[in-house]
Formats: C-alpha cells, structure tokens, sequence
C-alpha cells in the first residue's frame, strides 16, 4: 500500500482543518446543510463546487468540519437572512469610480445600509417590481456594482484598526444594485436617495461562498469585477480601495455594535453605467456576474416582477 510522505501527509492535514469555504446549500436529499465547498481542480470559485464537507455546529460559533461529504443541489446565500442582523455598506471607495461620477475624494468612509430583505442567492434572479421600471417619462436606470463583502464573526465595538481582523470570518462577493433614476434624479439633489435606490428587496445578492481569513490573509490583493450578458464591465483589484478592510471595520465600529452575522458592502470600482456618456442601463433578462478573486461568482439575471 502506497504512503505518503509525512510532510505531504501533515499539509493535508492542515489543509483539511483550516480550508474553509463555507457555504450553506441544499443537497440532493432536499436537505439544506452549511459546508465547506470542495474545490473542483483548476478554480477557486466556490460557484462551481459540486460537493462539500458538512459541517456541524455554528459557523459563527463553534463549529467542526467533519468528513461526511455531500452533493451541492443549490448554492444559498451563505447565511440567511433573519441571521443577518445589519447590511452597512460603503459609498465612494474606490478613486477611479469618484472621479468617473464626478464626485469629491470622501476624507471619512461614507456609509450607508440595506435591509437584509435585499439579500439574495448567488443565482436567484433580482426582481425589478413596477415602481422600479420605466414609466411615463421617469426611466429605469438599472445599474451594477460589484463589491468585496465582509463577514463579521465577533460583537465589535470601539475597535481598532489592529483589532479589525480578528472580529472577521472571512470574505464573499455582493452586487450592490442600484437605480440611479431614484437615487440621483428622484434623490433631492444634491444629496442621493440611497435607500430608494439600492434598497429593494433581492438587491443584494452575495456569495457563493464566505472564504475564511484562514485562506484569504490579505483582502486588499483580490481581482474584482462584473460581467454583463459575458462582457466584462469592471475589472480592478480590492488594493485600490481608499478605505481597506481594516479600518472599514473598526470605522463602523465606532459607537456602534457589529455583532455576529453582520456583512459590510465595501464599495464599488470604476466601470459602472451611471459614469459613461451613453450608459446602457440594465433591463429585463440581463444576466450580471460579479466576481471576487479566490472567492467566486454570483451570477443573476434581472425579473421584472
């Protein structure tokens, strides 16, 4: 019987314990299980996962993967929502999107939130409803935003930069998407009207899968980047956020509680609709694939409802 040697022996171990793509699925049996998505060779896009190891426990608690391994039917978002206490995101983040927008380098992070009814699965479509669609002469301006997500594990509060990441479970991809006919041209300039805008219901889809900071050490060194229809849209890197992953959480931190579960949008790069001359602005069965290095994709197509 063939051995392996015992430093190939020991990585596969470690690799075992500490690879963790967490994702929550419904199996072939109909059951809905949370797992660590198992890696089909050549990809580290959790979206094409087939299988993962079941895990046992809390993924925001104490958890354990064990070795029971079963088939992926559906990917679901990789928490549900009722879990999600808060989604905070983050506006202007990245230089080139604000000087494509014609906006001012913010010198503070620029918040604001979604309810978690906006979340959504990685492949579920996002439904457009009448008051989103074009109508007498106001015109749906449908756009995409491709974002880094941020997972907390933790209750945090009053932190430090430093003490960011030990309050993180890891990382995923969202689709902030937005309207910018009720945003910007319903938005009582010269403010926008962020809720109206990217609020709705399935506005937010997120995953496929959460990468702990187990595998993901460094979150400001990751590709990032949008699909529409198979053309590629956006197409950057987590390294030109103004604002990093660290002082993010400790910023919204500030006076206020993150607790377990809660997820931080952490703003868009370059290449949107809303900063072309003539945008083609996303409409009924267009398909949107965001993407998120060593991570994966959420790919769905716009529903009007």
């Amino acid at each position: 019987m063939r051995t392996l040697p015992l430093f190939s022996l020991i990585a596969s171990l470690t690799f075992f314990v500490n690879a963790q793509r967490f994702v929550r699925f419904i199996s072939t049996d109909n059951r809905e299980y949370y797992g660590d998505a198992i890696l089909p060779a050549g990809t580290t896009d959790a979206a094409k996962s087939t299988r993962a190891r079941v895990i046992d426990g809390d993924i925001l608690g104490d958890f354990k993967i064990t070795d029971r391994v079963k088939a992926i039917k559906k990917l679901l978002a990789p928490l549900p929502s009722e879990r999600v206490r808060t989604v905070r995101c983050v506006g202007l983040n990245y230089v080139a999107h604000i000087n494509e927008t014609g906006q001012v380098i913010p010198k503070w992070p620029i918040l604001f939130y979604k309810p978690f009814t906006a979340l959504n699965s990685p492949s579920d479509p996002i439904p457009i409803s009448a008051g989103y669609q074009t109508q007498g002469d106001f015109v749906s301006k449908m756009d995409y935003e491709t974002e880094l997500v941020i997972v907390i594990k933790k209750r945090a509060f009053n932190i430090s930069d430093d003490e960011a990441l030990d309050h993180v479970l890891g990382y995923t991809v969202g689709h902030d998407v937005s309207h910018r006919g009720w945003q910007i041209d319903r938005g009582g300039q010269p403010q926008p009207q962020y809720s109206m805008g990217k609020g709705a219901d399935g506005w937010a889809p997120w995953g496929p899968a959460i990468v702990s900071t187990n595998v993901i050490g460094d979150p400001q060194t990751l590709g990032i980047w949008t699909k529409v229809n198979g053309v590629t849209m956006q197409n950057s890197s987590t390294a030109n956020m103004i604002f990093g992953v660290k002082h993010l959480v400790s910023f919204f931190s500030m006076g206020t509680t993150l607790l377990p579960g809660d997820v931080i949008f952490t703003g868009t790069p370059s290449g949107v609709n809303l900063g072309k001359a003539n945008p083609v602005w996303l409409t009924d069965g267009d398909v949107v694939e965001v993407g998120l290095e060593n991570v994966g994709t959420c790919t769905n197509a716009l529903k009007y409802v």
